[in-house]
C-alpha cells in the first residue's frame, strides 16, 4: 500500500486518447502526471484496477464536454466516485496562456483534491436518450425553419409574397404556394425542390414529435410532464424538453437555485453601497431559457383556461391545479404592472420567465417526481451540456 490511503485521479479527455494525473491525498504532495491511456473501457479498467490496488480510496473526474458520460458509469460500475465537472466553472488563473493535456489532467487533480470543482447532474441511459430525442427535435425544427426562409426568401425575389395580414404556413398559405406559376423551367425547378425539401423537414419533425409522445408515458419523469402540461404555455413537446433538459428537479432545495441553474437571474456587478445589476447570467441551459421565454409569451394575456387545456388540468391532481391556476393569475399581473412602469415587452417577458420558473419548480415538489440520475449531485449553475 501507499503511504497515502486517498487518492484523487482526474482524465483529460479526448476522442482517442485521455490524460491521467493523479493527487495523493496529502495537500503538500503535488499532482503527478501518469501518462495517456487509449479512451477505452478496457484500458480504463486496467488503470483503474492497478491504482486500487495501491490506495483504498480512489475520486476521480473529467470534464462534462462531448465524450459523455461513459467513462462516468464505467468508473461508477467498478465502485469508485467520479465527479464530471462543469467546464465554465473550473477557476483559472488570469495570466495562464499555456494550455496541454498534460497541464489540464494535473491542475485537475489538484482542484479535485481541494473540492474547487462543481460537478454537473448526470443523468441515467434512459433520460440521457430523452434529452438526444428532444434535441433532434429542436434540430429538426431549425431546419424546417430555414427551409421555410429559403422558400419565402426565393418568392420574393420572384416579386411574390404572401399578404402580410395573413398567417403564413397555414393551410390556405400551403394551397397558395401551391398554386405558383413561373415563366422559366428553372424557376420552377428550383421552387418544387425547395417545396420537397421543406416536407421531407416538415416529416421529420412530424415522426420525432410522435416518438416523444410514445415515449413519456413509460419516462421516469413522464409523470412531471404530465403535471407541467397543466400550466399555461406549456404543452408536451415544450414540458418535455424542459423536464429533459434540466432533469431530477427535486435536486433543486429552493426556486431560486433553479432560475440560477437556467441562467435567468439577473448578473451583479455590486461594491460597497452601490448596487449595480445587469442582464440575466445566460449562464445555463440554453434550450431551456429558449424554451421559458417562449412559453412566457402566453402570459400576457388574461387568465383562462381553453377547452384543449381543461383537458389537461382535469388529468392532473388538485395541487397542481391550483399552482397552474395560481400561475396565470400572478405571471399576468407581473407582466402588466412591469409595463406600466415603462418596462420594454421583452424585459417584461424575461421577468415573467424567470417567475414561471419558480412555479415549475411548486409543481415538481407537488408531483414528488422520482430521480432520474445515479447520483445526487449539488447543481451547477452552469453545466456543459
Amino acid at each position: 500500500m501507499s503511504d497515502h490511503s486517498e487518492a484523487f485521479v482526474a482524465f483529460d479527455t479526448s476522442k482517442l486518447r485521455n490524460a491521467v494525473a493523479i493527487a495523493d491525498g496529502g495537500r503538500g504532495d503535488e499532482p503527478r502526471f501518469l501518462g495517456e491511456i487509449d479512451n477505452t473501457p478496457a484500458a480504463t479498467a486496467k488503470l483503474v484496477r492497478k491504482l486500487a490496488g495501491k490506495y483504498e480510496r480512489l475520486t476521480f473526474c473529467y470534464e462534462a464536454g462531448p465524450t459523455g458520460y461513459g467513462l462516468h458509469r464505467q468508473v461508477k460500475s467498478l465502485g469508485h466516485e467520479c465527479i464530471v465537472a462543469a467546464p465554465s466553472l473550473i477557476p483559472k488563473k488570469p495570466g495562464d496562456r499555456v494550455k496541454t493535456n498534460r497541464r489540464d489532467a494535473v491542475g485537475l487533480a489538484k482542484l479535485l483534491r481541494s473540492g474547487d470543482l462543481t460537478a454537473v447532474w448526470v443523468p441515467d441511459r434512459q433520460h440521457e436518450a430523452m434529452r438526444d430525442l428532444t434535441r433532434a427535435r429542436e434540430t429538426a425544427m431549425l431546419d424546417l425553419r430555414a427551409k421555410r426562409q429559403q422558400i419565402s426568401a426565393f418568392l420574393l425575389r420572384q416579386g411574390l409574397h404572401y399578404p402580410e395580414d395573413k398567417r403564413t404556413w397555414s393551410k390556405s398559405h400551403l394551397n397558395w404556394l401551391a398554386s405558383q406559376k413561373f415563366d422559366i423551367a428553372e424557376h420552377r425547378i428550383v421552387f418544387e425542390e425547395l417545396m420537397e425539401a421543406m416536407r421531407q423537414a416538415q416529416g421529420r419533425l412530424d415522426r420525432l414529435e410522435a416518438a416523444i409522445r410514445a415515449a413519456v408515458p413509460d419516462w421516469s419523469l413522464g409523470k412531471l410532464v404530465i403535471a407541467l402540461m397543466a400550466m399555461r404555455g406549456l404543452d408536451m413537446i415544450s414540458a418535455s424538453t424542459i423536464v429533459a433538459e434540466v432533469g431530477d428537479l427535486s435536486r433543486f432545495r429552493t426556486p431560486r437555485e433553479l432560475m440560477a441553474y437556467v441562467g435567468i437571474v439577473p448578473s451583479e456587478n455590486s461594491t460597497g453601497d452601490k448596487v449595480k445589476r445587469g442582464p440575466i447570467t445566460k449562464t445555463g441551459n440554453r434550450r431551456v431559457r429558449r424554451m421559458l421565454v417562449e412559453c412566457a409569451w402566453s402570459y400576457q394575456f388574461p387568465p383562462r383556461l381553453s377547452k384543449d387545456k381543461q383537458v389537461k388540468v382535469d388529468a392532473v391532481p388538485q395541487a397542481v391545479r391550483e399552482i397552474a391556476w395560481k400561475a396565470q393569475s400572478r405571471l399576468n399581473q407581473r407582466y402588466r404592472a412591469l409595463l406600466r412602469r415603462g418596462k420594454l415587452k421583452n424585459v417584461a417577458i424575461t421577468a415573467v420567465a424567470r417567475e414561471f420558473v419558480g412555479f415549475i419548480w411548486a409543481v415538481a415538489q407537488a408531483v414528488g417526481a422520482a430521480p432520474a440520475a445515479n447520483n445526487r449531485t449539488a447543481p451547477a449553475p452552469a453545466a456543459a451540456r
